[in-house]
């Protein structure tokens, strides 16, 4: 299996890559192809593709900010069964960011991730059974996640301005004794996150003037 970067709307890895965004994520996450140009092709984010075979079984997008010391796990897609599709982008995706970290001068103190919650929402994700939200869920508490105590929404990637929720924030702290992150910290993370994103919902701006009024937020398990 090999782990490629992709960093054009033109590499036909990305055409593959989206279709299986398509198959596996409701349309509110997904950002049309086109609106990807310029993503792909800032160097602060990083899309890889699993390939084998020539197909794109697997794909993740993240991202670390040296200012912040965290990272953030945009998606992670397991598009065949059997085949340690998920292991192989997680030890890819870790070596990578200690590589980015190291190479920025610091240390991270962690990763964020956005985790669906199926109690709240339930999505079929294609049929595809590694990517059911209960078992994504228990797979990354396994790994570590932990979700952050307040209700979480975030603005629509179709970019109507409609609030999505049915997710945790979460954050997978690199030290397991840690209990709970500066409000602070969780605020300028989404403001800079979620830049890309003008039209927010108002039910987003409330949320965080909400935690803007908090010093710290917990972390509980998921």
């Amino acid at each position: 299996m090999e782990y490629i970067r992709i960093q054009s709307i033109q590499d036909p890895l990305f055409q593959r890559m989206h279709e299986l965004m398509g198959n596996v994520f409701p349309p509110e996450e997904v950002l049309a192809a086109d609106k990807w140009k310029e993503p792909l092709e800032d160097e602060g984010i990083h899309v890889y593709a699993a390939v084998l075979d020539g197909e794109v079984v697997g794909a993740t997008e993240y991202r670390y900010y040296p200012d912040m010391r965290v990272a953030m796990t945009d998606f992670t897609i397991i598009g065949r069964p059997n085949s340690g599709i998920g292991r192989f982008l997680l030890r890819k995706r870790e070596k990578d960011i200690a590589r980015l970290a190291s190479a920025s001068g610091t240390v991270a103190i962690g990763m964020f991730a956005e985790i669906y919650n199926p109690q709240q929402v339930d999505y079929g994700f294609g049929g595809v059974a590694a990517m059911n939200p209960y078992v994504r869920r228990e797979v990354l508490s396994h790994i570590g996640y932990q979700r952050l105590d307040f209700a979480y929404v975030h603005p629509s990637w179709e970019e109507n301005g409609e609030a999505v929720e049915g997710l945790d924030l979460c954050f997978l702290p690199e030290d397991e004794t840690m209990t709970a992150l500066p409000a602070s910290l969780v605020t300028t993370f989404l403001e800079r996150y979620y830049t890309a994103l003008p039209n927010k919902p108002a039910a987003w701006h409330e949320m965080i003037a909400l935690l803007k009024r908090e010093q710290s937020i917990k972390l509980k398990p998921i």
